[in-house]
């Protein structure tokens, strides 16, 4: 059996190759990068170091696999690389494949010219921007407008499909009221909603996300839904069904990924768990990242490892809390008196004024002040001085200061 060959082999200092970023940077990971080119197309994606050719698993057809292929292989040739067909190629004609086809192969020559003519370090290409990204990889026939806010925009997304997509330029709409675009269509407020750990469901229950360094944890609670049968066991179920399509739902539009673990409500009934189990499964077809479901565990657990390429939404639209550091919590006033308490002994003894300042937040003020003063007049007796109390509304919480 071979060893395999150390890094410091394959690559020498100064030596110059051509890489893709596969996956930005996130937290403090940096950006994951690959020798291996993938250059999506409308309906293919081309690798020009492999020589596979594969087909989208999210298209069930068996005839339509073999068909897409075929056209792949027929119109591929002896050329060099390989070829993913993907979901989007579902029921598209061989022109349409061909055209792509064509499209990326002529990419990858630009791009190894430029390679060629450049000087490391060098950005020789980079994807289409946003707008032309998501007209490329999302929209399909089944939308039934494509509204765009500004004349530039509109007319740049005209011109784009022309190129790829004809069919849907009649679509394309010039939004002009005063409402801005995103308000007018709410998807302000669903950017707002998709900020916030609680989300209410139709029948009255809940879902909690939370998201942490090593794992997204989502929790399903019934609320105020008593369900319209006796069963205990008939309402468990009913939440977690309804609570389905609203996770898969938030899952998508959060760009959650790693490693998502679902507690559903504890069922008796094992049929009810194939059940509950089957319904997630199939709401996540229609997701297009790739994911994984880890069955039910003794304590109702469900774990999905799906694919994650950015940084979710709620990393990328907010910073950590400057107070509670992004755990969500912070000292409660009685454990900020305990500490002021504690400095207070270290201090007293080195203070030379007659009295002593103190400077809290307002919070923590009610805290001295409750039972009747109990805190100062402990550390009164113990400092075997006066203490003066200033409330200060711009610290925070945990702030305070001893002089």
């Amino acid at each position: 059996m071979n060893a395999l060959p150390i890094i410091s082999d394959l690559l020498k200092p100064g030596q110059e190759i051509l890489v893709q970023i596969a996956k930005e940077p996130m937290a403090k990971k940096g950006a994951r990068i690959t020798s291996h080119i993938a250059l999506p197309g409308r309906f293919l994606v081309f690798m020009p170091t492999v020589n596979h050719v594969g087909v989208s698993r999210k298209i069930d057809s068996d005839e339509e696999r073999h068909r897409l292929k075929r056209i792949l292989l027929s119109e591929k040739g002896d050329a060099a690389g390989g070829f993913i067909v993907r979901t989007a190629a579902d029921g598209a004609s061989e022109d349409e494949l061909r055209s792509d086809l064509r499209f990326l192969i002529n990419l990858w020559s630009d791009i190894k010219a430029r390679s060629d003519s450049s000087k490391a370090p060098a950005l020789i290409y980079h994807d289409l921007n946003l707008v032309e990204r998501i007209l490329r990889d999302q929209v399909t026939d089944t939308f039934s407008a494509i509204w765009v806010d500004t004349e530039a925009e509109y007319e740049r997304v005209l011109r784009f499909l022309q190129r790829f997509q004809p069919s849907l330029i009649r679509r394309v709409k010039l939004y002009t009221k005063e409402t801005p675009l995103f308000e007018q269509f709410g998807i302000t407020d669903e950017i707002n909603n998709a900020l916030k750990s609680k989300v209410w469901l139709k029948s009255g229950g809940s879902i909690v996300i939370n998201q942490t360094e090593a794992l997204v944890a989502i929790d399903i609670n019934t609320g105020k839904y008593v369900g319209k049968t006796a069963r205990l066991e008939d309402t468990i179920v009913k939440t977690n069904l309804d609570a389905i399509p609203e996770i898969v739902r938030q899952i998508r539009l959060r760009d959650l990924g790693g490693i998502i673990v679902i507690d559903f409500i504890d069922m008796d009934d094992r049929k009810n768990r194939n059940r509950v189990m089957q319904a997630l499964e199939d709401e996540l077809k229609n997701d297009r990242a790739p994911s994984k479901v880890l069955h039910f565990n003794d304590f109702g657990l469900v774990a999905i490892t799906r694919k994650r390429v950015k940084q979710s939404l709620e990393r990328t639209l907010s910073v950590p809390c400057a107070v509670c550091t992004g755990t969500g919590m912070t000292k409660s006033p009685v454990t900020v008196c305990n500490e002021i308490y504690i400095e207070m002994r270290k201090m007293h003894k080195h203070l030379e004024r007659a009295d002593i300042m103190l400077r809290v937040h307002p919070e923590v003020v009610k805290q001295l002040k409750s039972s009747s003063g109990r805190w100062l007049i402990e550390m009164e007796e113990m400092a075997g001085k006066t203490i003066l109390v200033k409330s200060d509304p711009s610290l925070q919480p945990e702030q305070f200061d001893i002089h």
